[in-house]
């Protein structure tokens, strides 16, 4: 009896193993959304530094909020363009979008639109850090131009071997490795920019 309960808990397990497996396997779909959507989660994804289909996922892997999506009808109809984009997600993902589809008589295309648009006050919060980020990345510059003349300047008046100018020069290499840090996360939100720009404001 002990080892048919151990035999029935194992199959059990195994078989709840098998379907979470299925679940996050990746597969190719592809969607009818407007522009915007489609450059928001290509942008977000980018700040953040992760994959889309983990965005992806995040964003429509949620039953509950795609049952009031699907409830409230979806958008209002717009003349804005629809581009074909197709996009890799996990299985539990579009198995979650095809029942909530049917059950609700409501398009695949409109429950993704939809749940995209939910990440625009993200992308508008970011933006206004994107701006302040620029602002810091000009003083950095403008503090490692000084830095630069007083390590020419300690190096003119103690030498190279001269231990507070070893220590300068540290301090130098430092900061020049943290401006080129924070330049290049500049030049990675520069995107949000563009994205303003077409007047798409979320």
């Amino acid at each position: 009896m002990e080892d048919q309960i151990k035999s029935l808990i194992h199959l059990e397990i195994r078989e709840d193993s098998v379907r979470d497996l299925r679940g996050r396997q990746s597969v190719r779909t592809t969607f009818k959304l407007s522009p915007r959507s489609i450059h928001a989660l290509s942008i977000l994804a980018s700040q953040m530094g992760i994959r889309q289909k983990s965005l992806f996922d995040y964003l429509v892997d949620d039953v509950q909020t795609l049952r009031v999506i699907a409830e409230g009808g979806g958008p209002a109809g717009t003349a804005e363009p629809r581009v074909a984009k197709t996009y890799v997600i996990s299985r539990r993902t579009l198995e979650n979008l095809e029942k909530i589809s049917t059950s609700y008589n409501t398009p695949r295309d409109v429950l993704v639109e939809v749940s995209i648009e939910r990440i625009l006050p993200l992308i508008r919060r970011e933006r206004e850090k994107h701006e302040r980020r620029k602002e810091f990345l000009v003083e950095l510059k403008e503090h490692l131009a000084r830095s630069a003349a007083m390590v020419r300047r300690a190096e003119s008046e103690l030498g190279r071997d001269d231990p507070v100018f070893q220590q300068l020069l540290a301090m130098l290499k430092t900061v020049d490795g943290c401006c080129a840090a924070v330049e290049e996360c500049v030049d990675r939100g520069r995107r949000m920019e563009d994205f303003a720009n077409q007047g798409v404001n979320g």
